[in-house]
This record gives structure tokens, C-alpha cells and sequence, in this order.
């Protein structure tokens, strides 16, 4: 039943789902609109609210922007590319073929997200070369899939930012450590739970007939590597490919990373990405290979450099015209105690369906909902884990974040996207039940 279901919605979704970029510019008219209805005095404040917030998260782009492109280097170093392809071969069937690309695209959101981008589409590759009775845009979903993961893993962007010292929020609620966020024992069940039933939804909704299998993207979206013979390198060659410098100065990189961390730092995105770029440039040894792959990555965030300031102004007219507070209030005013993380939830999923970003949705959340949740005796770092859960929820509903991965196998996110949004439906109600007896 399930399976008839999630075809006929899939179908459904690719004929009417515009691009990403058309649905940014769309969001982006309606909550204007909206903003200027709720504010008809204020119209020019709330266009203004929007140019000027178009730039604010310029920094926080830019340190997502490497989180990507650091991960999706690391994840194109050939033994790793090599490990993967062997991993592939076990999935010989069409159900190992979701159940196994689910599992490691998870561990790879767990470590990084940036990374997993690579590593879920590589699986996902991988698997449609040698399984063709695999549904391919469903191993695409089961890739992406993992996204609702990454709020408990490494990357957690709220989870990292509140542990950072200097937060916004830290006269509120302190610097809170990632022992009482991510490795929370009732943030790790929730991840275990989501983690072992959405596998299994995916494989209820794989199609018995009319399978799409791989095919082979133009050869502009692979991760190749044009290194000169050595025999023919010019002095200023064998600088850019001798291995001494890469990885001289990726050590250095690691050890400085490892060892702050050792003495008592605490993960933030900063550490995160100077870990991963280091990694990179040491596995890719030399100089040159790093910088291929480096700009062979680019490409594919592309979109997510477009789209971002867009977002970013659609949060600065939520905060500044009060749309923002009203619905985060509206949804949590009704909450006692006991469902307030409940509804920190549901709000931060619905906020996230208009402004993907961890980092600006917390800016635009915290302020609210720690201070509620101080009021009602409610453990602050739990609320800040339940708008993380929220916001990454609805990413599966969201089409922003699937844009790299997308891109690196030429699918549209319209062929995902019907199995995503059921997959949302079984995660938002599992989570809910979760976090009100966990959280």
C-alpha cells in the first residue's frame, strides 16, 4: 500500500514542483506580503528590513559555505571514493541497496554534514551502477534522508553554537556543554529510534515496477583528477604536486585542531572546519589535487550561495516586522511544562520551511524561546535540541540543503521530493512523541 502511495505522490510532485531558487523567490514575496499585511503602515520598514538583512549572515554563509566544501573534499580523496565503491558491492539487492546507502550516508551526517553531502551521493552512485533494480531518486532520498540526524551529530549547528563562550544567548542561559545537548542520552535515543525506522519506511515505499535505475551524469559533475607526469612537471609544477606541502601543512592543521579540543574546547564550526580542511589538504597531499578538488566542489553549493542571502532576508523581515514572534509565540502560548519542547518543535519546523538555516533560525528562536522556557522551568538546552530537531525536520521538505547532493548526480530535487515529504510525515510524529517523553 505504501509503496502505490509514494508513487503516485512522487508522480504528483514532479509535475508540479517549480526549482528551488523559484520556490526562494516565492517564500520570499509571500512573507512580505504577509509582513506588510500584519504591518499596512509599514510597508517601507518591512522592504527595508529585508535589504538590510539580505547581507547579515554573510559570515555565518561563508562558515556554512566551507562546513560543505571542506566535507565534500575530504569525501573525494581516492581511498575513501575506494572504500566506498567497496562498501557498494554488498547492496545486491534493491533493499540492502537503501537500507546500505541510508546507513552510511547516516554516519557520514553524524561526523559532518558537509561531508555527508559527498559521501551519500558516492554511495548512492556506487549502488545504481551495480544494482540496476534499484530505484535511483529513492536512493537519492535514502542519502539525503539522514539530514533529520544531523542536529545530534558533530555539525549540530545550535548544538555547537551554544556550547561556543560569546553566544548571544550566553547571559541567558550560559555556555551549555555538547555533553547536555548532542550526547544527551535522550537526544541519542531519539537519533537511534529515527535512525533504525526511517531505513525500513524507505524500503516500504520502494517501487516494484517502473524503476528508474542510474544513469551516468555529464562528466562535468565527477570528481576527477588531471595530475602532469611527473617526468614533464616544471619547477613551479612540483611545488603545486609534491605531497610535502599538503601534508606538512594538514598535520599542522590536525594537530593544533586535535589539541585544543583535547584541552577542553568545546566542537564549534570554526574547529569543525579548520579540522576538515586540514584532513583534506593531508590526504589530498599535494597542493594541486586539493585545489581541483576544492574547485570541482564549488559547483555544486553553487545554488546554496545563491539562495542563502534570499533566506537571510526572509529571517530579518520575520524578526523585524514581528511575523517571526508571532507565530513562534502563537504556537507556543498554549504550552504547559510538559509540551512546551513539543511546540518549540513544531514552530521551528514550520520557521525552517522559511528560513533553512540552523543558525539563523536559532538567531530568530533563542531570544524567544529560552526565556519562555527559564518561565516554565523547562531545561534550556533541551528546548535549543527540540529547534534543532524541528529545524532539521522539515530540511526533508525543504529543498535547500538537497541542492549539493543533487548536483552531484543530476537528478532535480522534484524527483525526491514525494518521497521526502512522506518521510517527513513519519519523522515529525515519531519525534513529537519522543521529545514529549524524553525532552
Amino acid at each position: 500500500m505504501l509503496t502505490r502511495v509514494a508513487d503516485r505522490f512522487s508522480r504528483g510532485i514532479q509535475r508540479y514542483l517549480p526549482d528551488a531558487f523559484v520556490i526562494a523567490v516565492l517564500m520570499t514575496i509571500i512573507v512580505i506580503a504577509v509582513a506588510i499585511f500584519f504591518n499596512p503602515s509599514e510597508p517601507v520598514q518591512v522592504v527595508a528590513a529585508w535589504g538590510d538583512g539580505f547581507w547579515t549572515y554573510l559570515a555565518f554563509t561563508m562558515q556554512m559555505v566551507l562546513l560543505l566544501l571542506t566535507g565534500m573534499v575530504l569525501a573525494s580523496v581516492p581511498f575513501i571514493k575506494k572504500g566506498l565503491s567497496a562498501i557498494a558491492q554488498f547492496a545486491n539487492t534493491p533493499t540492502k541497496a537503501y537500507l546500505v546507502t541510508f546507513l552510511v550516508a547516516a554516519a557520514a551526517y553524524y561526523i559532518n554534514w558537509g561531508l555527508a553531502v559527498v559521501v551519500g551521493a558516492i554511495i548512492a552512485r556506487e549502488i545504481g551502477k551495480r544494482n540496476k533494480r534499484a530505484h535511483f531518486p529513492l536512493l537519492i532520498a535514502a542519502a539525503y534522508a539522514p539530514t533529520v540526524l544531523y542536529t545530534a551529530g558533530f555539525s549540530s549547528s545550535i548544538g555547537l553554537t551554544i556550547a561556543t563562550e560569546g553566544h548571544f544567548l550566553e547571559e541567558t542561559m550560559g555556555v551549555i556543554p555538547t555533553s547536555a545537548t548532542i550526547f544527551h542520552p535522550s537526544t541519542i535515543i531519539i537519533f537511534l529510534v529515527l535512525a533504525i525506522s526511517i531505513p525500513l519506511f524507505i524500503i516500504l515505499m520502494a517501487p516494484k515496477r517502473d524503476i528508474s535505475s542510474y544513469e551516468p551524469p555529464s562528466e562535468s559533475n565527477q570528481m576527477t583528477f588531471d595530475v602532469p607526469k611527473k617526468e614533464s612537471l616544471t619547477p613551479a609544477q612540483k611545488l603545486e604536486y609534491t605531497p610535502v606541502l599538503g601534508m606538512l601543512i594538514g598535520a599542522i592543521g590536525v594537530v593544533y585542531t586535535v589539541g585544543v579540543f583535547l584541552s577542553g574546547r568545546d566542537l564549534d564550526l570554526n574547529l569543525i572546519n579548520l579540522f576538515f580542511l586540514s584532513m583534506g589538504l593531508f590526504f589530498h597531499r599535494s597542493l594541486g589535487q586539493f585545489a581541483q578538488a576544492f574547485k570541482q566542489s564549488v559547483g555544486s553549493i553553487s545554488p546554496i550561495v545563491l539562495q542563502f542571502p534570499f533566506y537571510a532576508g526572509i529571517i530579518a523581515v520575520l524578526g523585524g516586522s514581528g511575523l517571526g514572534d508571532a507565530i513562534i509565540n502563537g504556537m507556543t502560548s498554549v504550552a504547559t511544562a510538559e509540551t512546551f519542547n513539543v511546540f518549540t518543535y513544531w514552530a521551528a519546523g514550520f520557521i525552517n520551511i522559511l528560513a533553512p538555516s540552523g543558525g539563523g533560525q536559532w538567531a530568530l528562536q533563542g531570544p524567544l524561546q529560552i526565556p519562555a522556557a527559564i518561565e516554565l522551568g523547562v531545561d534550556p538546552a533541551m528546548t535549543a535540541m527540540a529547534v534543532g530537531w524541528g529545524d532539521a525536520w522539515t530540511n526533508l521538505i525543504q529543498p535547500f540543503w538537497a541542492l549539493p547532493i543533487l548536483s552531484v548526480v543530476g537528478l532535480h530535487i522534484r524527483h525526491i521530493m514525494g518521497y521526502c515529504i512522506l518521510l517527513s510525515v513519519w519523522v515529525g510524529i515519531i519525534t513529537s512523541v519522543l521529545i514529549y517523553f524524553l525532552y
